[in-house]
């Protein structure tokens, strides 16, 4: 939302230039997304869930499934493919507690939840510079 001529006076850099630069970043996939950030209590999303996924069958066509299933949920705003004792982490937000997600998949082994209590700092930003 900050106006180019911003960001140009910022890096020294002309208004056209910034665009340019802007345009050739979502192109490359630099930036992936323009998004504004809802606060899930403002609209009745005020569970904040997160969960470690164990699944039975670790094949190539099971693990692809899972990620197309947890994909696929509105409810799931993040999804890991990760090393260690689980398999996915998830991060759900939800207006209150579901298990559905779990119980009707028959490749899940076990899962593990935690509540967020309190949300300290939430974001996408990443460092640069």
């Amino acid at each position: 939302m900050t106006p180019q001529r911003t960001i140009g006076d910022a890096v020294n850099l002309s208004a056209p230039a910034v665009q340019r630069r802007i345009k050739r970043m979502r192109e490359e996939g630099v930036i992936q997304a323009d998004v504004s950030i809802i606060e899930p209590q403002a609209v009745g999303q005020s569970i904040t869930i997160f969960v470690e996924v164990e699944v039975i069958s670790e094949t190539a066509e099971q693990i692809e499934q899972a990620k197309s299933e947890f994909a696929a949920a509105a409810e799931i705003q993040q999804c890991y493919y990760v090393t260690g004792e689980a398999d996915f982490i998830l991060v759900i937000i939800v207006p209150s507690m579901t298990r559905r997600l779990f119980f009707g998949n028959n490749n899940v082994k076990r899962f593990r939840t935690f509540v967020a209590m309190d949300r300290v700092k939430v974001g996408l930003g990443v460092p640069v510079g």
